[in-house]
């Protein structure tokens, strides 16, 4: 093989390594030695070092926590997709069936904290299938990998140094810290500084059980919605119907100035008064007038102007505040619908 060809291969070779390696490999400090700095930082930050040398010793990095990181479902599916898969029989059926069984604990939390039972409900079946699969990844790996990749560092440096004052507290087992690839844990996937600002001890057995109490897990669901701003006297929102006409007003309603947080919110339109939107000719799926409330709300349609249409209320962007992507909480919606008491 000639020389230029060789050269030519051997740099195609580079580069594949290169993009395979997510970034990672960008990092000027090797691992081990990253590692060493953040033990420094950690003892700096008063974690025991009985916690920092069980936790951080050995540590090896994970390339899927990465992978996975650039490929999230909610941002690479239509909404069609995405809602199909996650509305499934399966997923209503059992979460009927744990309405039944946990259905006084699911009032007492919802009274408590003035949250609606089925959502709490839904949060908990669409994050981990009723707490049958929270994930198997250790945490620490996964958050000490992305905290070491340059795309959100700084994120996941303050999420790792959360997830070691969570072990500091004594709340769970180094040995049973597991989650998502995200570091997302328990049966209500909470990133670690949720779990430190929300997390609940709703049985007062003095841990916020997460993994394995559903009380606390319950209550810590609700605790989020709830400082977030939730209303139980209102609903998230509902899927409607559009007029044959409404291409010639849709920009008309096109929001000038997107409402700020979750970027999600860039793609509704203006809020205005179910009034207003039975004006335009905006009808329930049974063709019938919007309630006569005196509610706003913002017109979506994530698929654009043949697939579904929705009108999402202020409950909608709390929702957001779990999962900043309309799919998600457009299904999160839609499945509480489902257990309506």
């Amino acid at each position: 093989m000639k020389l230029s060809k060789l050269i030519s291969v051997g740099l195609l070779s580079l580069s594949i390594n290169t993009a395979t390696s997510f970034c990672v490999s960008a990092q000027e400090v090797p691992f081990d030695q990253w590692l060493v700095n953040l033990k420094i930082e950690a003892k700096e930050k008063g974690i025991s070092n009985k916690i920092i040398t069980a936790a951080l010793t050995d540590l090896k990095l994970y390339p899927k926590a990465i992978k996975s990181d650039r490929a999230q479902p909610e941002f690479k599916r239509t909404f069609a997709n995405y809602s199909k898969k996650r509305l499934s029989a399966w997923r209503i059926k059992t979460g009927a069936k744990m309405q039944k069984q946990y259905g006084d604990l699911l009032k007492e939390v919802g009274k408590a904290y003035g949250v609606q039972p089925r959502f709490i409900l839904s949060f908990w079946g669409l994050e981990t299938n009723y707490g049958n699969f929270t994930g198997n990844n250790d945490i620490i790996r996964s958050l000490a990998t992305l905290a070491y990749d340059k795309r959100r560092a700084a994120y996941f440096r303050k999420e790792l140094f959360n997830a070691l004052i969570i072990l500091d507290e004594g709340h769970i087992a180094l040995k049973d810290m597991k989650g998502s690839w995200s570091g997302a844990m328990g049966q209500g996937q909470f990133m670690p500084s949720s779990f430190l600002r929300f997390a609940q001890d709703f049985d007062g057995d003095g841990k916020k059980d997460i993994w394995h109490n559903k009380a606390d897990v319950f209550a810590s669901i609700a605790n989020y919605l709830k400082h977030y701003g939730w209303n139980d006297q209102q609903t998230w929102g509902r899927p409607v119907t559009l007029p044959e006409d409404a291409q010639s007003w849709l920009t008309q309603v096109k929001a000038e100035k997107p409402e700020k947080g979750c970027r999600a919110l860039r793609t509704h339109t203006n809020k205005l008064s179910l009034k207003q939107w039975n004006d335009y000719g905006i009808r329930r799926l049974n063709n019938k007038d919007l309630p006569d409330v005196n509610l706003k709300a913002t017109l979506i349609l994530p698929d654009g102007e043949n697939g579904q249409a929705f009108l999402t209320y202020d409950n909608y962007r709390t929702i957001l505040r779990y999962n900043c992507a309309n799919s998600y909480a457009l299904t999160i919606g839609l499945l509480a619908d489902r257990f309506k008491f």
